[in-house]
């Protein structure tokens, strides 16, 4: 019997979800594809300064999968940069935090902007 899925809490999604190099089409044999949950991982990490374990709380996981994920998430920033290759932000595991009445902590987005970020 599998393990019953765990969902990372998630703040908000990005406010966009493809990057790549300028004048680039990109298809589909030529993106990366990092989820949500990996894209969390980095913003809690490289741009809130949270530690891993700081960023296990907030996302509701165990140190060991952030790492997890911290690691393959910078894996696809690397290959996306120096490889030029577009860069699409979809899918995982997680679950939207519900904002100001029930906010995921100190790098909560929706906080900051008084609860009305729009998804």
């Amino acid at each position: 019997m599998a393990r019953p899925r765990k969902w990372r809490n998630v703040c908000s999604l990005p406010e966009r979800n493809r990057f790549g190099p300028l004048g680039f089409n990109a298809d589909e044999k030529s993106h990366i594809k990092m989820t949500v949950d990996e894209y969390e991982a980095i913003r809690l990490i490289d741009l809130e300064g949270f530690t891993q374990e700081e960023c296990a709380g907030q996302m509701n996981v165990a140190r060991t999968t952030v790492q997890g994920i911290y690691v393959s998430a910078r894996k696809k920033l690397a290959e996306a940069l120096v490889e030029g290759k577009a860069l699409h932000i979809e899918g995982g595991e997680y679950r939207l935090c519900e904002g100001r009445t029930n906010g995921c902590g100190r790098g909560c987005r929706r906080q900051r902007r008084g609860g009305h970020f729009e998804e």
